[in-house]
């Protein structure tokens, strides 16, 4: 039987696992820890418009599952932005799934009591201090990959997870960015104050929507290492860089 712990890194909507790569490459540097990652389905090139939300709760149970077959009984998940949502439900469904690490969780998005039409309309209108924020090459990318229907299959699993982190109860590391033009810091906020396990939320001091690719990209890859290689993380429960 293994014994060695499993990292599952869950990409966000619009993305992919090169968003997470520099995370990847230094957990899999610690001997400890095994690094899996995957594509969601309907990301691998442009956005599928045919796909459910449902088949991205899927493939994340889908890719759990897989390593509790190879034998893992300790699996850390980290989810960024949408990815948040879905390594909350599997930390949820899964009892092998120990810890959990949220970037940017993506519970709420733009405005939390703005409509999907009105929510489309902001990204249009915000879209040039988006690209101004963000680099611009790839955020012109990836908003050129968003269809209507996609984006209404985010808003359902954004919808229908609103319960979840008040039923999370493994240790819960979340990060959020306080330039972030995408999630607002409220949705981290909301998922501190409802998770029931011990929980800690940093927020990084001038950083947007892109966690694991900005100049605090290597201190937050150590943290989490720290994290998850610590049998007991002692840091205030809330913290600013």
């Amino acid at each position: 039987m293994i014994i060695r712990k499993a990292v599952l890194i869950i990409h966000g909507f619009a993305g992919g696992v090169y968003d997470e790569e520099r995370l990847q490459y230094h957990l899999n540097s610690k001997l400890e820890l095994d690094v899996y990652n995957f594509t969601l389905p309907g990301h691998k090139r442009n956005l599928t418009h045919d796909i459910s939300y449902r088949e991205w709760l899927d493939s994340a149970e889908k890719h759990v599952e897989m390593l509790i077959q190879k034998g893992y009984r300790t699996i850390y998940v980290v989810g960024h932005s949408m990815g948040g949502i879905l390594a909350t439900h599997v930390a949820i469904k899964y009892k092998e799934v120990k810890k959990l690490v949220l970037a940017a969780p993506a519970f709420q998005y733009l405005d939390e009591d703005t409509e999907l039409k009105d929510k489309v309309d902001a990204l249009v209108k915000n879209g040039i201090n988006i690209v101004k924020t963000y680099h611009a090459k790839e955020i012109l990318s990836r908003m050129l990959k968003v269809s209507i229907p996609m984006l209404m299959e985010f808003n359902k699993i954004v919808e229908y997870s609103q319960d979840k982190p008040s039923k999370v109860t493994v240790p819960t590391l979340i990060f959020q960015g306080t330039n972030d033009e995408i999630v607002p810091q409220t949705s981290s906020e909301f998922v501190y104050n409802n998770v029931k396990g011990k929980k800690w939320l940093v927020y990084l001091e001038g950083i947007t929507h892109d966690i694991f690719c900005s100049r605090k990209t290597d201190v937050v890859n150590r943290e989490i290492e720290k994290f998850f290689l610590s049998p007991i993380y002692h840091e205030k429960p809330i913290r600013k860089w």
